[in-house]
């Protein structure tokens, strides 16, 4: 064991005390898909499985004392950046990201709760779409998160994603589950993949209910894949099968949404 090489993944994100996203959510899956996490909160949530009630940001100079520990020691494979709450944290995670040259980032954009309250601002939109984007290998934004990113100009999901990849985003999965897109059948959730150089799609059976933290899930296993050597295409596919497994698993331990079982015994 003590020869093991596993691949570590730093993930900087929120904290969501259910477990169901967040950073625990992302540690579970780290570690589930055969890599080893290293975690920096950027904030502390107030919040249950129905939605978010509050956000405190955690202090700058913290996130970036930990991450310097952190990268000091370890031979990090692979960045996951999950919730963003203010510009100072912005500030925080692009400076440990600039310290990371050649380390395949994956961002889930963060920017609305699954109860519907939204945690970002259009000034901490804009300064991540020309800041930390133009550093970004692949970005995992739903529908809504997608339209919100590209801003005001682009009415389909084509033109939005043409507009990210122009500003520097290498590849963007755009996920289906929350905010379907009108073609999709109603039993089916549809992926899509997208590069300068092509496109891929992937249609999932829809499962039933609803679920909180697939997108860290998501997120986090395509890091993980791409830390342990995939090349993207396979670490998508790979993540999206992990996911749906974990979702189809799910526990839903009161009234709200379920919580995706990332581990099983």
């Amino acid at each position: 064991m003590r020869d093991a090489n596993l691949p570590v993944v730093l993930v900087l994100a929120g904290h969501d005390p259910t477990g169901g996203a967040g950073l625990v959510a992302d540690a579970e899956t780290v570690q589930a898909c055969g890599g080893w996490p290293i975690t920096v909160p950027t904030s502390l949530t107030v919040q249950c499985t129905h939605d978010v009630l509050s956000v405190t940001p955690c202090a700058p100079d913290g996130i970036r004392g930990m991450a310097w520990a952190l990268l000091d020691e370890f031979d990090v494979a692979a960045i996951k950046v999950g919730l963003i709450a203010d510009e100072a944290s912005l500030d925080a995670i692009e400076d440990v990201v600039r310290a990371c040259p050649g380390i395949p980032l994956v961002v889930d954009p963060v920017l609305r709760a699954g109860g519907g309250k939204n945690l970002s601002t259009s000034e901490l939109i804009d300064g991540f779409r020309h800041r930390l984007l133009p550093l970004v290998d692949i970005l995992t934004p739903n529908r809504h998160e997608l339209a919100r990113l590209a801003g005001p100009g682009s009415d389909n999901d084509v033109d939005r994603v043409i507009a990210l990849l122009s500003q520097g985003c290498q590849a963007v999965l755009v996920t289906g589950t929350d905010d379907p897109p009108p073609e999709a059948p109603e039993d089916a959730v549809i992926h899509t993949l997208h590069t300068p150089e092509t496109s891929r799609q992937w249609h999932w059976p829809r499962l039933p209910g609803q679920y909180h933290g697939s997108g860290c899930t998501l997120a986090s296993a395509v890091a993980t894949r791409l830390a342990v050597g995939e090349r993207l295409v396979t670490a998508c596919e790979q993540a999206q099968q992990f996911t749906w497994e974990s979702l189809r698993h799910g526990w839903q331990p009161g009234s709200g949404q379920a919580l995706p079982r990332r581990w099983r015994s």
